[in-house]
């Protein structure tokens, strides 16, 4: 393979990196946007690296690290991640980081990879996975392998992977100018912002019908229903009540009732979803990270 483009791959680790002194220097950058299945775990430094990316004109890509062991804990990941870029254009893919404990075998490592890659496909966006030479080799199906975006990391001077992949890391301890310490250096092979940009892929054309939903969840608790964990929803609706993010009170019970029904689609509605008053994991995520910022702010 023919090097084509060089770039470098950031997180928290680079603290505050001068962007300005950056470009020209590298082609593009890929950032750590978040990690888990939580959009509070955004990465410290997303926001300020992508603005600077943008004021700068470097191109710029995403990663997602995953903690996830299962499939369905993919989905969630892929949610929160989803959720934290909305509104954002990227000329790379957007990554599924699966390392460590998440390494859990090939069937599971595989349908993990399906579960995040499918759900940012579905949401107009260019999907690919992270994953060192080795286990992209023994953890990942065929089919996965060819299918998605691959990006594998193995230092040294060459990748010795049989297959096809976009990018390869061949370093941990990089320096470019405007980063103080080491950084991860990578070759990409193809040329990802045209093939995006032409799609009108990651925030750069019309949004895929699939993705127009304004349902926040299909599927959670709903009215009429009762259990510990509508007692637990219905603690933190009143916290939120306390703190003035919603005006509704909730029911004086256990249940799910009208007045819970109201303060959900109360929430729904400023937060620009249909209020189906379905409560989910991602309707919780979200009171969850108002409540955070509402005490800690």
């Amino acid at each position: 393979m023919a090097a084509t483009f060089k770039g470098i791959d950031v997180s928290h680790y680079q603290e505050n990196i001068d962007f300005s002194k950056l470009k020209g220097k590298v082609d593009f950058v890929i950032m750590q946007i978040g990690y888990g299945r939580y959009t509070s775990q955004i990465d410290p430094y997303f926001k300020r690296n992508y603005e600077q990316c943008k004021k700068y004109g470097i191109p710029c890509g995403g990663y997602w690290f995953s903690y996830a062991v299962t499939a369905e804990d993919a989905k969630k990941e892929a949610a929160a991640c989803l959720e934290v870029i909305r509104g954002k254009q990227f000329d790379y893919p957007i990554y599924f980081d699966v390392e460590g404990k998440s390494l859990v075998g090939r069937s599971g490592v595989s349908a993990m990879c399906k579960a995040f890659c499918n759900a940012l496909e579905t949401a107009g966006y260019f999907a690919g996975i992270y994953i060192s030479r080795s286990p992209a080799q023994t953890m990942l199906t065929s089919d996965v392998a060819k299918r998605y975006a691959l990006w594998l990391a193995e230092y040294g001077r060459s990748c010795n992977y049989g297959g096809s992949y976009g990018m390869w890391q061949y370093s941990s301890t990089g320096r470019v100018s405007g980063i103080s310490g080491n950084v991860d250096m990578n070759i990409c092979y193809v040329d990802y912002p045209s093939a995006i940009r032409s799609k009108g892929l990651n925030g750069f054309g019309k949004t895929p019908a699939a993705a127009v939903s304004k349902i926040l969840d299909p599927d959670g608790y709903k009215q009429g229903q009762q259990s510990p964990g509508i007692l637990a929803v219905k603690s933190m609706l009143s916290i939120a009540k306390r703190l003035g993010i919603v005006s509704q009170g909730v029911d004086a019970n256990g249940i799910f009732g009208k007045g819970t029904l109201k303060a959900v689609n109360e929430l729904l509605k400023r937060w620009g979803f249909t209020p189906n008053g379905i409560v989910g994991d991602k309707f919780i995520s979200r009171l969850q990270d108002e409540i955070s910022k509402k005490i800690g702010g």
